[in-house]
Parts: C-alpha cells; sequence; structure tokens
C-alpha cells in the first residue's frame, strides 16, 4: 500500500511553511545535544543485524505501545524471536493514530530505507527483508554512517561521573569522524540519595576518586574532581532528572546526617532527602557556571508506578509517566540564589508536565542576562510530549511569554540511531506553526528574516549556547 502521508510537503499546510522547511530547515545540520546513545557503539561503529534490533531493542515508547494493544511482553522485552517481535509491533502500528510514534516510524522507514509504504501486519514480511538487506549490505547503514547521513555535527551523550570516558577520548583522537561527540555530566546516582543504590553508588565514588566520602563537602569534593574530568573531555553540559525541583537549603551538619542515614539505608524523611539534593544541586550549578557549562533540570515524572512490572523488569522499561508536582516556587529560590551570588549558569528547564508551560515561560525573563541570548530556556517538548500538539503548545507558549527566536530547539533523548528524524518532525512543526502566524498577518513575510530565525532555532542558537 503506498503511503500517502510521508511526502515532501508533510505537515508542511502553507506556502511560508513549505518554503522555510524546503529552503532553510531541512538542510540546517542537526546538534543533537541531549540523548542517550552510547557513545562505545559510535566508536566501534555498530552495525546491527535486523530492523527489530535497532528499532526495539531499547525503545519505550514502541515497548508501550505494544502493550497498550495487548502485547505478551515476551514479544515486547522478553526472548521472542526478533522477526515475531517485529511483526507484533507491526500489527499494532496501525492502531496508533494520531501518536507520533506513527509519524517516527514512517519517516526512519523513508529517510533510512527507502520505503514509501505503510507499515503493518500484512506488509511486515516485505519490510522486514528491505530494512535487514540493507542493514547488512549497506556500509552506511552503521552507526556512524547514520549519524554522519543524518546531517549531524554534535552529539551529546549522558554520562555518570564514574565514567572514565574512554569511549569520548577514542572518538576525540579519531581524525576520520568529524562529528563532534561531547559527554555529559549526569550526577543523579550521587544527588538523589533517596534512590535505590545510592550507597553502592557512593562506594563506587570513592573508588574513582580515591576519597573517603562521609560528609557532604565529601561528596562536593568528589563531584568537583569529576567535574573537572569531564571539563577536560569536552563536557559542555550537565543534566540532572529530578522527582520535582527542590530548594531547601540546609546546615552542613544536617545534610551529613541525611548522608550517612541513606549510606546506612535508613529511612529518610521527605524534608531531610531535600536537604541534602539541594546542597548538591547548588554545589554543581556553581561548578557549571564557573566552566561555563550548561545545567538541564528534567522534573515531573512518576519513576516505576507499577510496583509489579518494576520487580519483574527493573527500572527504565516504558513504565513511568507524568507527575503533577509544584516545582515553580522551589525553581526561583534556586534561581534567584544562585543569581544573587553570582553562579547561575545557563540553564534549561524541561517539565514532562505541559500544564507547567506557563509558568517556565515567565521565569525565564525574570533571570535572563546579557552572557548570551536566551541564557535561560524552556527546554524542547520532552519525552511524553514530543508529539504535534505537545510540540505546537511548547512554541506557542514560549512565543507568548518569552522569545522564541532564541530557542535551543530540538532534541532527540532517544538511544536509537536513527531517532534524527525526529529533528525533521519538529522542524516541520515549527515551519508549519511560523507559516500559519505569516499568512495569518501576525508577521511581516520577510522570507530571509524568516530564514535566518528559523535556522537559529533548527541549529545556530544550540551551536552558540553549548560553544562549539
Amino acid at each position: 500500500m503506498e503511503n500517502r502521508i510521508m511526502h515532501p510537503d508533510f505537515l508542511l499546510d502553507t506556502e511560508t511553511a513549505r518554503t522555510l522547511y524546503h529552503g532553510w530547515a531541512e538542510k540546517a545540520p542537526i546538534i543533537d545535544y541531549h540523548c542517550h546513545i552510547d557513545p562505545k557503539e559510535i566508536f566501534e561503529d555498530r552495525r546491527f543485524d535486523n530492523i527489530a534490533q535497532i528499532w526495539l531493542g531499547g525503545d519505550h515508547y514502541k515497548w508501550r505501545l505494544m502493550r497498550s494493544n495487548g502485547v505478551e511482553e515476551r514479544y515486547i522485552t522478553g526472548d521472542a524471536p526478533d522477526r515475531e517481535k517485529f511483526q507484533k509491533f507491526a500489527e499494532s502500528l496501525p492502531r496508533a493514530i494520531g501518536n507520533p510514534m506513527y509519524h517516527w516510524c514512517h519517516l526512519e522507514l523513508k529517510n533510512y530505507f527507502g520505503y514509501t509504504g505503510v507499515l503493518n501486519g500484512n506488509t511486515a514480511e516485505e519490510v522486514w527483508r528491505l530494512c535487514n538487506e540493507k542493514l547488512q549490505n549497506d556500509p552506511a547503514m552503521s552507526a556512524r554512517g547514520l549519524i554522519l547521513g543524518s546531517n549531524v555535527a554534535m552529539v551529546g551523550t549522558t554520562d555518570d561521573p564514574c565514567s572514565d570516558l574512554r569511549w569520548h577520548e577514542k572518538l576525540a583522537a579519531d581524525g576520520g569522524f568529524p562529528v563532534r561527540v561531547c559527554p555529559s555530566f549526569r550526577p543523579d546516582p550521587a544527588v538523589n540519595l533517596h534512590k535505590a543504590g545510592f550507597a553502592a553508588y557512593i562506594k563506587k565514588l570513592e573508588q574513582v576518586t580515591g576519597r573517603s566520602i562521609a560528609t557532604v563537602e565529601d561528596v562536593r569534593a568528589a563531584l568537583s574532581e569529576r567535574i573537572e574530568y569531564f571539563d577536560a573531555h569536552g563536557c559542555r553540559s550537565a543534566d540532572h532528572g529530578l522527582d520535582y525541583v527542590m530548594f531547601r537549603p540546609v546546615s552542613d551538619e544536617a545534610a551529613t546526617a541525611a548522608l550517612q542515614r541513606a549510606l546506612a539505608r535508613g529511612q529518610l524523611t521527605r524534608e531531610e532527602a531535600e536537604g541534602y539534593q539541594t546542597a548538591l544541586l547548588v554545589h554543581c550549578a556553581r561548578e557549571y557556571a564557573r566552566r561555563g557549562w550548561v545545567m538541564q533540570l528534567h522534573f515531573s515524572c512518576m519513576r516505576n508506578p507499577n510496583s509489579r512490572m518494576l520487580a519483574a523488569l527493573g527500572p527504565d522499561t516504558g513504565f513511568d509517566c507524568i507527575a503533577v508536582t509544584d516545582s515553580c516556587a522551589a525553581a526561583y529560590r534556586l534561581m534567584d540564589a544562585l543569581e544573587a551570588e553570582g553562579s547561575l549558569p545557563k540553564t534549561v528547564l524541561y517539565s514532562l508536565n505541559p500544564a507547567d508551560n506557563a509558568w517556565i515561560d515567565t521565569l525565564l525573563g525574570a533571570f535572563q542576562s546579557a552572557e548570551i541570548p536566551g541564557k535561560i530556556q524552556h527546554g524542547s517538548a520532552w519525552w511524553f510530549n514530543d508529539h504535534r500538539t505537545g510540540m505546537t503548545e511548547q512554541l506557542t507558549s514560549l512565543a507568548n511569554l518569552s522569545v522564541l527566536g532564541n530557542f535551543i530547539g530540538m532534541l532527540t533523548d532517544s538511544r536509537s540511531f536513527l531517532s534524527y528524524a525526529r529533528h525533521e518532525y519538529f522542524r516541520r512543526i515549527l515551519c508549519s506553526l511560523i507559516g500559519r502566524w505569516v499568512e495569518n498577518g501576525e508577521y511581516p513575510a520577510d522570507m530571509e528574516t524568516l530564514g535566518a530565525l528559523v535556522q537559529d532555532i533548527c541549529c545556530n542558537n544550540a551551536k552558540r549556547y553549548f560553544d562549539l
């Protein structure tokens, strides 16, 4: 069956949108400043045996879609053969009308495999054979080839503070791969002391730094050492995954007491945990500001609400959801405390709850500076919001309440080498939105100005923001 939606003007519903996309957005390089790709796979130029490996191997979006269609877990994360897993996914996809997964999958099939049909249970064998033949025989279908073929200029991975960054070192020394691959500092295991595995992680941090950790100041010193190590390896950004933004300043004695209780695997009150987390978050922010790094804060995610499946499969297997949290007051107090002492780094705020768009966009304007246009950013529509409605709402709110032209644009936040199609999806939505404003008479049809603005949002703003 011919695919009648993935045509060159997909989502581009005005002449202005089509001109902006094809003239400026389409060929702009990709700055993928936040993803979860393994740098080892880039260095080793991994190849994939079949489409199920590259599509279903670690994609929580697809797993959730299959579960919602009643597919047994053995075909999702279990031991079923790859061909059978792919069949179950292909049978599920046509039910997902209105879901961005439908668009992403067909964009990926078109862009990387040249398939312009429709994926469903009946065409699964045809798609399986076509994709596998290309994956196995086309030299460009390796990890590096997919990155280069997608016009990616920078990849920002997400890295544990204890990592030796060996694969980043190898990539930096490899003159044959022109794409910049930067580590990003993710100190959650050392900051979120109420999470499982905290005590074991502190022991690991002791081993890596050669420091004994008994006080909050010891943790600060260990993280500062690792931040310095990451900085020497080209790190430009840090990322914090928080249940909610907290700001509860306490004495070092109180923070140390919470640390020691957590190390002894004792129960902590919310207030005790927040005091320790605040002490580390403020310290890290100061370190980032000194080095010109970007601080990314992700919040309002409810992790692992399904305790039965958490016990069966572990975390990060596709069972998280949006949380309703009150992060507004704490976010402004945190930023105010850092601003007052001249230690507020470039900051990107991402809430998983789209109801937070407006307060984030007004908070931005309270802490901007001449350091760089858009020093404080409202991050791209994230995770459960990276669909057409979510992106349009985030872009519209940012335009209404701040300065859209300074936005640093899209990221994949993905483990897949095919996810760069999501940048195309975002760019088409962006051009569609701007095109409607222009053709409604809300902005002049000055295509040179508009084209430059679109290119800035797609690429140039992020390049400047991350000092690339």
